[in-house]
């Protein structure tokens, strides 16, 4: 029984690990205009952190300014991949 118990552990704890996300996965990072900060993974898809430095949750197809004037439109709300990105080492 100990064996199982043990064997399930290591399954859940790989299959964690598997799914977590790092900036290697970051193709670029944009700061708006309102502090907030985009980031656009390797695969297209886009993430948000708020000003305050949390995920936060982006309509698909809104558009937004970036520091710098220009425009870009947000593809996707990978809210929980910016969640992995920023808790990064947090987790006991």
């Amino acid at each position: 029984m100990l064996k199982k118990i043990l064997a399930i552990a290591a399954m859940i704890t790989v299959a964690g690990a598997a799914s977590a996300v790092d900036m290697s996965q970051v193709e670029k990072k944009i700061d708006l205009k309102d502090g907030s900060t985009i980031y656009i993974f390797k695969d297209g898809k886009m993430g948000m952190e708020d000003k305050l430095g949390r995920p936060a949750y982006m309509q698909p197809g809104t558009a937004m300014e970036t520091k710098d004037g220009k425009r870009i439109i947000m593809n996707g709300n990978e809210v929980w991949r910016v969640d992995e990105l920023l808790h990064q080492g947090h987790k006991g």
